[in-house]
């Protein structure tokens, strides 16, 4: 069994990161470490109006996910596991989509300062589905910060994040295409996942129905 004490889970919002966390690390006896985007003041203004509260959004975000990614560096990671809904990285991901020139320039000053704190995961598990499908799921599950999220928006987000993931190599990764899947009602899925991550050799692998 490979020696998976950090593990990040990715993906654009709807592609079920927080769930999986929760069902995998109660499955791997794992810690977890959950992003706190509830609590972000300028969220649902941003959705609201994007080009007007995208920095404060974001700045507010960048400041969160560092403190949450160094309670994870605080971890005797020798002796305990953790499972993370995200991975830090995709801070910079959503700013480049979202900032403008001049405010992504000196939010990359900020990143790159914190970034060097940033623990670096032992396996990244990338859920990826089609924008179609994560609008769908952002609908049904009715988040009232998430009712003016428009779909174009998770367009360019999926182009950004399979930009970005395709060129990934810092850690091996797990890419897995959600439909068909559900790990949350069945267990034969969270089995079939669990025993492909434990058991990854290569640096990336697609696991897929399709």
């Amino acid at each position: 069994m490979r020696e998976l004490r950090f593990i990040a889970i990715e993906g654009v919002i709807g592609a079920g990161k927080t769930s999986l966390t929760k069902v995998l690390s109660n499955k791997m006896h794992a810690g977890t470490i959950l992003e706190e985007f509830e609590e972000n003041p300028f969220l649902a203004k941003f959705y609201a109006d994007p080009k007007k509260y995208a920095f404060h959004t974001q700045i507010y975000f960048l400041m969160s996910r560092y403190r949450r990614q160094r309670e994870i560096a605080q971890i005797d990671l020798f002796n305990s596991r953790v499972i993370t809904d995200y991975l830090f990285v995709k801070d910079r991901i959503f700013a480049e989509v979202n900032l403008s020139e001049d405010e992504f320039a000196l939010y990359d000053k900020i990143y790159s300062i914190l970034a060097v704190d940033v623990p670096r995961p032992d396996l990244v598990i990338y859920l990826q589905a089609s924008p179609e499908a994560l609008y769908k799921r952002i609908r049904q599950r009715g988040r009232s910060f998430e009712r003016d999220i428009e779909f174009e928006y998770i367009e360019r987000l999926s182009e950004a994040y399979n930009t970005f993931f395709f060129h990934y190599n810092s850690s091996p990764m797990l890419i897995v295409n959600i439909k068909g899947f559900d790990f949350l009602a069945n267990p034969k899925d969270l089995d079939l996942l669990h025993s492909e991550l434990v058991n990854l050799k290569e640096p990336r692998r697609v696991l897929s129905r399709e």
